[in-house]
């Protein structure tokens, strides 16, 4: 199953994708008890005629497929060639981070430069959203605790990032840094997400090119290991890091200006589209 909400921010309403590729507007009362993407709600949904809903109009904006997210953990490193391209050792254990949760945003929206921003960069990555909660869950476990997975853009100004004070949720978390979407699709669809190709353009030019393959830790690890040090929610978020081929890495280092395009995608994710807007200088 393919969820996805739509409408205005602040005002969007869940939809399901159906056979066909049409997005339709799930019944309200369908999802009147859904705070969050439950494993329970969405098994829910499976006896739905999806045929008999109405369709969403295509150029409806989507938001970001999840409600009630309390936090985005990220996870720096995870592909071995994109820790050679940033100077660093792969790691020999998770490197996690935080992301704001209010730097979610819809899959299409702008990436908004925010006020003394110069080194504006890209990460395609696998986003994996909680839809059971636990603490200290067995790897072999994990899956249970898996609402679905999507594309995540790990936007980030690395001046903020790696420079100064050096915290990375500077970096990381400002509005429009985390465009999630188009779809949350759940885990039946997606058999192995340990054997995914991921990309990203910009500007039409292929940036990011790798597979999930190449992770260090996987899918089941990450939740194993990051619930050892806070336990996961319905709508949290796991960024199970980006492959080589950042703005960072490039020799010389490349970065995002306002009016570039960024678009990427995921096998069986769907794909994002984003303009980068400078509001402080029109």
């Amino acid at each position: 199953m393919r969820l996805l909400r739509f409408g205005l921010p602040g005002q969007e309403k869940w939809g399901v994708v159906d056979a066909g590729g049409f997005a339709r507007e799930l019944p309200g009362d369908a999802l009147s008890s859904l705070t969050a993407p439950t494993c329970a709600s969405i098994d829910a949904l499976s006896n739905i005629d999806l045929s008999s809903l109405p369709i969403v109009p295509s150029n409806t904006r989507l938001g970001p497929p999840v409600v009630n997210c309390r936090k985005i953990i990220c996870v720096g490193l995870n592909y071995s060639e994109h820790a050679r391209e940033s100077g660093a050792e792969s790691p020999k254990e998770p490197i996690l981070f935080m992301k704001a949760a209010s730097a979610l945003c819809g899959p299409h929206d702008d990436i908004l430069m925010p006020r003394g921003c110069t080194k504006l960069d890209w990460e395609v990555e696998l986003a994996v959203v909680i839809g059971r909660s636990g603490r200290d869950i067995k790897e072999n476990e994990a899956r249970a605790h898996v609402a679905g997975f999507s594309i995540i853009n790990d936007v980030s100004e690395r001046a903020f990032q790696l420079e100064g004070t050096g915290q990375w949720v500077k970096g990381k978390s400002a509005d429009t840094f985390a465009p999630l979407g188009p779809w949350l699709v759940t885990t039946d669809e997606i058999a192995d997400p340990g054997n995914l190709a991921l990309w990203l353009d910009v500007n039409g030019s292929r940036r990011q090119n790798s597979s999930t393959q190449c992770m260090i830790f996987g899918v089941d690890s990450l939740i194993s290991y990051v619930s050892q040090f806070m336990s996961l929610h319905p709508g949290d978020i796991i960024a199970t890091g980006t492959p080589a081929g950042v703005g960072l890495g490039m020799h010389p280092p490349s970065y995002l200006n306002a009016g570039d395009v960024v678009e990427l995608g995921i096998t069986g994710l769907g794909m994002q589209r984003q303009t980068v807007r400078n509001p402080h200088h029109p």
